[in-house]
C-alpha cells in the first residue's frame, strides 16, 4: 500500500472547504483517501477525527474534536459528516469505571454543537481519549491477516515491535476506549494501535502525519504476509455445467426459500434481493477443498456478522440444471442453517439475557461450482454483503497462506449482532409497499414503460428495465438510477419477440435480483392505415410485438413465478382500443385485444399459484417534453389526419373527449400498475382502464 497524498489535491480541499478551516479541509482529504482503499474499509466502516476548536456564539474559542457521524461512508465524507463536540466534556468522562452503551450515545449527542447533527461514531470517546490530534481507525484486511490466527499478538509484536500497541479484543463502546487509552499510555512513543480482530488506529499531529502512518503500518502488514507463505489455497476442478446457466436456475429456488411468511394475506411473504457473483476470484474460492473449513469459521471482525450473518451457508453442487436435485439439496441444506442459527441465538440469549430475535436466513450463499449468492432486503444490501464477503475470502486465504486461521468465539459475534443499539433500530424504519420485489417491464425505454419503471421504484421496487432500443434504454437507466439508486435498477437488451431472447432476458434478471415478482408485458409497437390497405407485413410485425411478445413474456413468467413460489403480479398494459377500436387502426386494436385475453386466459391457469394477472387499458400517452412518445411520433399523423386535424391539436383532442378532461400521463398508468402489484385488493383477471372517462371504453 502507498500514500496517496497529492499536494495539489490537498490544497485544493482547504480552498474548497475554507469555510470550515483548514483543519476539517483537511480532515475531509484524508478521510477520503483512507476510504477510496477497499483494503482499509468498505461500506460506512472505520471513522476518522479531528480535534480543533469551535467558536461558540459568545465568540469564545472552544476546544472540539470532530469525528464520522453515523451514516457517513469515509470515501465522500464532507465536513457535515464530522460532527463538532465539547472535547473537555467528554474527555472527564474518562474517570467513570463504566458507561453503557445508552449513555455513552447520550452523552455524546448532548454535548454536540449542533443539534441537527448525526450521531458520531460509537468510538468516538475512543479518538477524544487519545491526545493526538489527527486520528484514523480502519479496518485494514492485512492488519486483519496478522490477527485473526493462532498466535496472533505474537506476529502482531514481531511485525511493529514497540511501533503500536496492542489491545486485546474488546466490544465497541465505553470499556474499547478505555482499554485504547490504557494501551496507548503504556506504549511511550507509539504511532498507533492494533484492536486484535478489530482494526487498526494511527495519529499525528498533522493529516498528513496520521494519514501516512497508518498506510506504512498497512504496507509493513502486506510485505510481512508475502514473505512469510508457506503453501497455496488449493484450487478446485473447473464446473461441468456453466456457472451462469446454473445461477439461472439456483437463484429463484433459493430466493423463494428465503421468502418468509408475513402471516398477511395480502402481502404473505417477505422477500429478498439475491444477487449471483461467479468471476473467476469467486469461483476459484468457492471451488477449492480448502473453501470449507475456512467458511465455517467465524468472520474477520465481529461487526461483519452484522451484514453477513455468522457463517455463510454452503450448498452441495448435485452438478447438472435440473430444478428438483437443487430445490432438495437446498432445502435440505437450509433447514440445517436455520437449526444452528437458532441454536446460536439460544446460546447467546442464555449468557446475555433476552434479545429481539433477527431472522435465521443466510445472507451469502456460497456453491461450489456456481459462485457465490449474497441476500438482503434490497439489492444494495446484497451487494454490501457480497463486498465484505469478498474480503473475507481474500483474508482468510492470506492467513490459511500463512498460518491458521482464527474468529472470534460465537459469543462475541452474537454481542454485536445483537448489541442493544443495534436492537434500537429495529421495526423504526416503515418499508415502501413493494420494497424487498423485483418488477420486469417490457418496452421500458418508451415513454409509458419508463414512466411505469419509475413509479414502481418509488414504491420501492426493484427494476429491471427491457428494451431493444440500446441507446434509448441506456439513457433512461441513468436517469432512473440517479433518483433511485443505480442499485435498483438494471437495463437489458431484450426482444421481446424472440423466444430465446426472452429466455436469456429472464436468465439476467434471475442472476441479478434472484427473481422476479412484478412482471409488466408493456413493449408495443402500431401501424396505422384502413384494412383495405394494411400491408401483411405491417399487420405481422404489430402481431409479434403486441400479442406474440406479450404471449413469450407471460409463458416466461408463470414458469419462473412458480419456480419461485412465492405468488406474484403480472400486469399486462392493454389499450382502451380493447373496448373501443378505433377506425384505421386494426392491426394495433387487434394485437392488445389478443395481450388482454391472454392476460385473462394467465388468471385462470396462475390463481392456483397465487399469481395474480390483470390489465391496464390506458388511452393514449403522449410522454413528455423530455421523453416523448416513440409510438406518437410515428402514427400520430395518421391518426391525426384519420380525425381530421393538424398532428399538433392531437394530444389536446384526446383530452377534451374524454369525460374528466384530463391529459392522460405515464405516471397514471404506473400509478395503476402499482396498485395492482401491492395487493391491496384479491384482484385477478380485471381490467382497469385509464382514460379519463370514455363511455365506449367502459369495460363490458
Amino acid at each position: 500500500m502507498r500514500s496517496r497524498w497529492f499536494d495539489d489535491e490537498a490544497r485544493s480541499f482547504v480552498e474548497r472547504y475554507a469555510a470550515h478551516g483548514e483543519d476539517l479541509a483537511l480532515r475531509v482529504y484524508t478521510s477520503r483517501l483512507i476510504g477510496a482503499e477497499p483494503d482499509l474499509v468498505l461500506h460506512g466502516g472505520g471513522n476518522t477525527s479531528v480535534k480543533s476548536t469551535f467558536r461558540d456564539l459568545l465568540g469564545e474559542e472552544v476546544p472540539a474534536i470532530f469525528v464520522k457521524g453515523s451514516g457517513w461512508n469515509l470515501d465522500t465524507i464532507a465536513p457535515e459528516g464530522l460532527p463538532g463536540m465539547d472535547l473537555a466534556a467528554l474527555r472527564r468522562l474518562r474517570r467513570l469505571p463504566s458507561l453503557s452503551d445508552e449513555e455513552m450515545v447520550n452523552q455524546q449527542r448532548t454535548h454536540l454543537f449542533r443539534a441537527d447533527a448525526p450521531t458520531p461514531s460509537v468510538e468516538a470517546l475512543l479518538h477524544a481519549f487519545l491526545p493526538a490530534k489527527f486520528v484514523d481507525h480502519s479496518h485494514a484486511d492485512a492488519v486483519l491477516a496478522l490477527t485473526n490466527r493462532i498466535g496472533g499478538e505474537e506476529v502482531v509484536r514481531a511485525v511493529y515491535g514497540e511501533r503500536v500497541g496492542i489491545v486485546p479484543y474488546v466490544m465497541p463502546g465505553f470499556a474499547l476506549s478505555l482499554a485504547a487509552a490504557e494501551a496507548h499510555d503504556r506504549t511511550p512513543g507509539c504511532s498507533g494501535l492494533v484492536l486484535l480482530k478489530h482494526g487498526l488506529f494511527t495519529w499525528g499531529e498533522t493529516a498528513r502525519e496520521s494519514y501516512e502512518r497508518h498506510v506504512e503500518l498497512v504496507d509493513l502488514a502486506e510485505r510481512w504476509l508475502v514473505g512469510n507463505r508457506r503453501r497455496s489455497f488449493a484450487l478446485g476442478s473447473p464446473p461441468s455445467v456453466a456457472p451462469a446457466d446454473a445461477a439461472a436456475v439456483i437463484a429463484p429456488l433459493l430466493r423463494g426459500r428465503l421468502a418468509q411468511e408475513s402471516g398477511d394475506p395480502d402481502r404473505p411473504f417477505r422477500r429478498m434481493i439475491v444477487e449471483w457473483a461467479g468471476d473467476e476470484e469467486v469461483l476459484a474460492w468457492v471451488s477449492s477443498p480448502d473453501m470449507e473449513a475456512l467458511a465455517r469459521s467465524n468472520p474477520l471482525t465481529p461487526d461483519h456478522s452484522i451484514r453477513t450473518k455468522p457463517r455463510p451457508m454452503i450448498v452441495a453442487n448435485p452438478d447438472g440444471l435440473d430444478t428438483e436435485p437443487w430445490t432438495r439439496a437446498i432445502e435440505a441444506v437450509l433447514e440445517g442453517y436455520v437449526r444452528d442459527y437458532r441454536a446460536y441465538f439460544a446460546a447467546g440469549v442464555a449468557a446475555r439475557g433476552e434479545r429481539r430475535a433477527l431472522d435465521p436466513l443466510p445472507r451469502v450463499i456460497l456453491v461450489p461450482g456456481v459462485g457465490m449468492f449474497t441476500a438482503g432486503a434490497s439489492r444494495a444490501e446484497a451487494r454490501i454483503a457480497a463486498d465484505i464477503y469478498r474480503h473475507t475470502m481474500r483474508t482468510k486465504s492470506r492467513v490459511h497462506e500463512t498460518g491458521e486461521y482464527e474468529g472470534l468465539p460465537d459469543l462475541d459475534l452474537f454481542d454485536v449482532e445483537y448489541w442493544s443499539l443495534e436492537q434500537a433500530k429495529l421495526g423504526k424504519v416503515k418499508e415502501k409497499v413493494l420494497a424487498r420485489q423485483v418488477a420486469m417491464v417490457t418496452g421500458a425505454a418508451g415513454a409509458l414503460g419508463s414512466a411505469i419503471a419509475g413509479k414502481l421504484l418509488e414504491a420501492g421496487c426493484h427494476v429491471a428495465l427491457l428494451d431493444r432500443d440500446e441507446e434509448a434504454l441506456a439513457a433512461t437507466a441513468r436517469r432512473l438510477a440517479e433518483k433511485h439508486g443505480e442499485a435498483a435498477v438494471e437495463a437489458i437488451v431484450h426482444d421481446v419477440t424472440g423466444e430465446e431472447s426472452t429466455a436469456r432476458a429472464f436468465a439476467k434478471v434471475c442472476r441479478r435480483f434472484g427473481g422476479a415478482d412484478v412482471v409488466v408485458p408493456n413493449a408495443g409497437i402500431a401501424r396505422s392505415g384502413p384494412l383495405a390497405d394494411l400491408a401483411l407485413a405491417d399487420w405481422r410485425q404489430v402481431q409479434e410485438v403486441n400479442s406474440t411478445g406479450v404471449f413469450l413474456t407471460l409463458r416466461e413468467a408463470a414458469r419462473l413465478l412458480r419456480r419461485q413460489g412465492t405468488g406474484g403480479n403480472v400486469v399486462v398494459i392493454a389499450s382502451k382500443n380493447v373496448f373501443a377500436p378505433g377506425a384505421e387502426f386494426a392491426a394495433y386494436s387487434a394485437s392488445k385485444a389478443a395481450a388482454a385475453q391472454l392476460g385473462k386466459v394467465a388468471a385462470l391457469e396462475l390463481a392456483a399459484d397465487g399469481i395474480r394477472v390483470n390489465s391496464v387499458n390506458p388511452d393514449a400517452i403522449f410522454g413528455t417534453a423530455e421523453q416523448p412518445s416513440g409510438l406518437w411520433r410515428e402514427i400520430g399523423p395518421d391518426r391525426a389526419r384519420a380525425r381530421g386535424l393538424e398532428p399538433a391539436d392531437l394530444a389536446d383532442f384526446y383530452r377534451r373527449r374524454s369525460l374528466l378532461k384530463v391529459r392522460l400521463t405515464g405516471e397514471h398508468v404506473g400509478n395503476a400498475v402499482v396498485f395492482f402489484a401491492s395487493n391491496l385488493t384479491p384482484t385477478t383477471g380485471a381490467t382497469l382502464p385509464v382514460d379519463a372517462g370514455l363511455p365506449e371504453a367502459f369495460p363490458r
